[in-house]
């Protein structure tokens, strides 16, 4: 059986080819801060936000939809961690929002502005 990391990473992988067929720019992926992690950092070029994306995968709905495994506490942190990035950028005068990319089996599904 693979072990979590490298499902995450094979996850991953399809929430940043999904986002790039949409137009997104991969601006980095997993990045850390003491407060939190945040999977995917995009630009979406359309709207010309800063997308800080979690992606949730679930093989079926038996214990409910991906996105809903993004709890208070983790949307939270993803906040916390979302600053300390634009702060370091220089970015904290830009738009930017919170998407879930829902990995549902192989089924994506991007639920922009999610929290």
């Amino acid at each position: 059986m693979l072990n979590t990391k490298i499902l995450g990473e094979k996850y991953e992988n399809m929430a940043i080819y999904y986002l790039k067929k949409e137009k997104y720019k991969i601006l980095t992926r997993n990045f850390n801060c003491p407060a939190g992690e945040i999977d995917i950092i995009a630009y979406d070029k359309q709207t010309k936000y800063i997308v800080f994306v979690e992606v949730k995968y679930r093989a079926t709905c038996l214990f409910g939809r991906p996105v809903e495994a993004v709890t208070e506490d983790k949307m939270r942190k993803i906040h916390i961690t979302s600053q300390v990035y634009l702060k370091l950028k220089g970015w904290l005068d830009k738009n930017y929002r919170y998407d879930v990319v829902e990995i549902l089996d192989d089924d994506i599904r991007h639920i922009v502005n999610a929290f």
